[in-house]
């Protein structure tokens, strides 16, 4: 893999690079031929909150992840247990896909899947909806729609803009900042 490590607000020390291309590249224990793509890692510091963003393309499959802490170190560590798991869940499904085809492909990895589930009894495969809602979509800017997030203390709100008639979503972002997500 390749590597492409940049910095904001930060200097990319060569400990620092060592340790990225360290963790990361023990990624390629899940594959039998290590990727060739090029690994792209940010790093970032704001406000005394450390935080790293990677994206891995690679063919038929993108990984991307990303993670704050305090201590970039840790936040380094558990943006590549994030992309472990990622990676995981997608082999899953390889393998579902061709358990019952003829001349299935072994993968080396499926112990160590089988280990980490035994060991993260959080990781359910199944996907369970416990609530559904429905409610009418009031006509209003994305101003009102903020205030009315606000009022109700949730982190994001579904309205129909009274611009465009379309159903937007405005949503608090991690910075403190608001967000506004429209279609196309």
């Amino acid at each position: 893999m390749k590597y492409n490590i940049r910095g904001e607000n930060i200097e990319v020390t060569e400990a620092l690079r060592d340790y990225v291309e360290k963790k990361i590249g023990k990624l390629g224990r899940y594959f039998e031929e290590e990727p060739s793509s090029e690994v792209h890692v940010n790093l970032s510091v704001y406000n005394d909150e450390q935080q790293i963003e990677v994206t891995i393309p690679m063919p038929h499959l993108l990984l991307r992840a990303e993670e704050q802490h305090v201590d970039l170190y840790a936040a380094i560590d558990l943006v590549v247990d994030k992309l472990e798991r990622q990676i995981r869940k997608h082999k899953t499904k390889v393998n579902r896909k061709f358990r019952t085809a003829e001349n299935a492909p072994k993968y080396v990895f499926a112990q160590m899947e089988e280990d980490a589930k035994r060991a993260d009894p959080y990781n359910n495969e199944d996907i369970e909806i416990v609530r559904n809602k429905r409610f009418d979509l009031k006509p209003m800017d994305s101003e009102e729609a903020v205030l009315q997030m606000d009022m109700l203390g949730h982190s994001f709100f579904v309205f129909r803009n009274v611009d465009t008639d379309n159903t937007n979503v405005v949503y608090r972002r991690r910075d403190g900042k608001y967000g506004l997500i429209e279609p196309s």
